[in-house]
């Protein structure tokens, strides 16, 4: 088990990707906290983990409120003792669907804004109580739009970009202090709800199916398909582990070959 006597806090764990990665450390033996806006879906994903005999603890925590995550990480210590993991999965803001020339400035900044607002409290609140541990992971989620640009993305791939951007800092500043930070970097899983919901935006605006429109991201990557919910969550237990020791200040490639570095 990866992740044994680990101690991992997720924000926006009632969605899609926040719920597979909450299953995934729980069942490599983390002990995880599940945070969030909307408790009755974070409910769901905790009764999942301990049907499956696993440890989990929700709370009600705004990602945007820094005085929320910081009492709510505090209370993590009290209890545990340390906290090992953080990973900020919490959605951006509707953003896709249409060209920049065409889109109001506040579509457009929004998720950028969202983005930096909110990984800058969580990780830096995190990186201040893992310091005095000389220890932890602080991991994040960007897309292959943050590295390749596509069309009518909005400010979505801006915000990926600021994302890695800002963990190859923060990794500089905390690494001397056993803290690692990394990002991994996904082409999107089709069995995300929020991921099926723009490709059907994008594939209206391109005059094709829903289908087609994955078919031809598909054909762009090297295993010709789309990354899955879990194999994007078994990533992140990798990079989580001690077997991922050396790995820091890096993005993890999960785009099933789409972006080849």
């Amino acid at each position: 088990m990866l992740l044994r006597n680990k101690n991992a806090v997720i924000y926006g764990a009632g969605g899609a990707i926040g719920g597979a990665v909450a299953r995934a450390f729980a069942e490599e033996g983390a002990k995880v906290f599940l945070a969030g806006r909307t408790l009755t879906r974070l409910n769901v994903v905790a009764k999942e983990i301990t049907d499956r005999g696993g440890e989990v603890e929700t709370a009600q925590v705004d990602a945007l409120d820094e005085e929320a995550v910081e009492s709510h990480l505090s209370q993590v210590i009290n209890k545990v003792g340390s906290i090992d993991v953080t990973f900020n999965l919490i959605g951006l803001g509707e953003t896709q669907g249409a060209p920049l020339v065409d889109m109001e400035q506040g579509r457009f900044v929004n998720p950028i804004v969202t983005a930096m607002q909110t990984h800058f409290i969580t990780a830096t609140a995190a990186a201040r109580h893992m310091a005095k541990q000389k220890a932890g992971v602080i991991l994040a989620l960007t897309a292959q739009a943050a590295r390749k640009p596509y069309r009518d993305v909005g400010g979505f791939g801006v915000a990926g970009a600021a994302i890695e951007g800002f963990c190859r800092q923060l990794a500089i500043e905390v690494g001397p202090l056993g803290i690692r930070v990394v990002c991994l970097r996904s082409a999107g899983s089709s069995d995300a709800p929020g991921v099926d919901e723009v490709f059907h935006r994008h594939a209206e605006n391109a005059g094709i199916t829903r289908e087609g429109f994955e078919a031809g991201i598909a054909e762009k990557t090297l295993l010709k398909r789309l990354p899955r919910l879990a194999e994007v969550a078994n990533a992140a237990v990798l990079m989580a582990s001690d077997r991922a020791s050396a790995i820091t200040g890096a993005v993890a490639n999960v785009t099933c070959g789409e972006i080849v570095d």
